[in-house]
């Protein structure tokens, strides 16, 4: 990849793990979709030498752009706008106008908060307005505004981007750096980098590392491309990013993978599940889903309803942990659930039965098990999960699995398992009528 860049999330309550890093992934899709080769992306906490040590280290590392997120606020702690001036040995200078432009924004943010100290307002909005001389500005979307900053005369070394933390500030940002002068020079390199992923369902991480050994030995170039397998929620994701011009050599790789795993490969365009099932559900034909729940106790209902607009297929669910609760709200038989116990392949057919009935649904799921960490029997063992995904028109799907991990990955990767057997079964899959 002829053009490199590094991220640097800046932060000590990102750094340690109060607050989610949201702007990193955000940042590093951007970057692919501009053809930057991501070869770092650092946390470091609100310690000056901290940054200062990460933007050397990516900058040695022969980045051509560099961005950062976080420290432009007007407190103390914030002190990024002045190290990357030190960093590209650019002098700090007060920059009147945007001090003007800060304060209107700041006038009418204070106007609804009567009593605040202004002196200690005006010092940090002459703070904020404080920038490496030579850097572009980049307007404020808060009060904090971001920069472009390019290497300092005689220097040699990537540009830096500095934007605020929050996302709802730094995405818009981003947008107005793109148009910039210098930014466009920093990214000049960039040659149009593809990112494809597949998803497995059913096998090991390990017999993606079989299927790359049978890619080389069949000829295929692996050097070309960079292949990176990630195990997420129970399922293999096969994420391949290379340059355009080596379209050819990913095909025959996917071919490989295609003609190995065959049974077990569900997403050949980077759809997720979640994704597929919704639009199955959609169809046509557009059918709806219900849910009963014991042991996931309504993830798989959250999970169904994470997206927008999932209401137009979803239309409802319960959670039945006690015996009685899955008698009296899904119809369960009581005699089915003492002659088969309540972790049981009946037991799970009837919960999705049920809350097919129960909500006047087109499908159904079921889901019980023992989660853990206690509950389990040397027959039913912790981590035994019942599952089924049934149709109001006959068809169904029942599974049992034994799931690994504590009891939020058992609760967890039930909901995986059961959005499969729904994705089956809508597909037209059934063990039994």
């Amino acid at each position: 990849m002829a053009a490199r860049a590094g991220i640097v999330v800046t932060g000590t309550e990102v750094l340690a793990g109060r607050v989610s890093d949201r702007n990193g992934p955000w940042l590093a899709d951007r970057l692919l979709e501009l053809g930057m080769d991501l070869a770092h992306l650092g946390i470091v906490g609100d310690r000056p030498e901290d940054l200062l040590a990460l933007l050397r280290f990516q900058a040695a590392e022969g980045v051509d752009l560099i961005v950062t997120s976080g420290g432009l606020g007007p407190t103390a702690d914030d002190v990024t706008a002045a190290l990357v001036a030190r960093f590209q040995g650019r002098e700090l200078v007060l920059d009147e106008a945007l001090e003007e432009r800060i304060a209107q924004i700041l006038r009418s943010l204070t106007s609804r908060f009567p009593g605040l100290d202004m002196d200690a307002v005006r010092a940090g909005n002459r703070k904020q307005a404080m920038v490496p001389e030579g850097a572009t500005v980049l307007e404020p979307v808060g009060t904090a505004p971001g920069l472009v900053v390019p290497p300092g005369d005689g220097r040699v070394g990537p540009t830096v981007v500095v934007l605020p933390g929050p996302p709802r500030e730094l995405q818009p940002m981003w947008r107005d750096a793109l148009g910039q002068e210098a930014f466009r020079a920093a990214v000049a390199g960039a040659d149009e980098l593809r990112e494809r992923m597949l998803r497995l369902f059913g096998i090991p991480e390990s017999e993606i590392a079989e299927t790359l050994r049978r890619a080389q030995t069949a000829g295929v170039e692996l050097d070309r491309l960079e292949v990176t397998t990630c195990l997420r929620r129970g399922e293999v994701e096969v994420v391949t990013r290379y340059p355009a011009s080596e379209q050819a050599v990913y095909d025959a790789f996917a071919d490989v993978v295609r003609d190995r795993h065959a049974d077990t490969l569900f997403s050949q365009d980077g759809s997720s599940l979640d994704d597929q099932v919704l639009g199955a559900l959609r169809g046509p034909p557009r059918r709806t889903v219900a849910v009963a729940e014991s042991c996931t106790g309504g993830l798989v209902a959250a999970r169904l309803t994470e997206q927008p607009g999932s209401s137009d297929v979803v239309v409802g669910g319960v959670v039945v942990y006690a015996d009685e609760a899955k008698t009296a709200l899904v119809g369960v038989d009581p005699e089915v659930i003492a002659r088969c116990g309540a972790v049981s392949g009946e037991v799970a057919l009837a919960l999705a039965r049920g809350a097919i009935a129960r909500f006047d649904a087109g499908a159904g799921i079921g889901v019980t098990g023992v989660a853990g960490p206690g509950g389990g029997s040397e027959d039913k063992p912790v981590g035994t999960v019942w599952l089924c995904a049934a149709l109001r028109a006959g068809g169904a799907l029942t599974r049992r699995v034994q799931l690994p991990g504590e009891r939020a990955d058992v609760r967890d990767r039930s909901t995986t398992v059961a959005l499969h057997l729904l994705r089956r079964v809508l597909a037209g899959e059934s063990d039994r009528a």
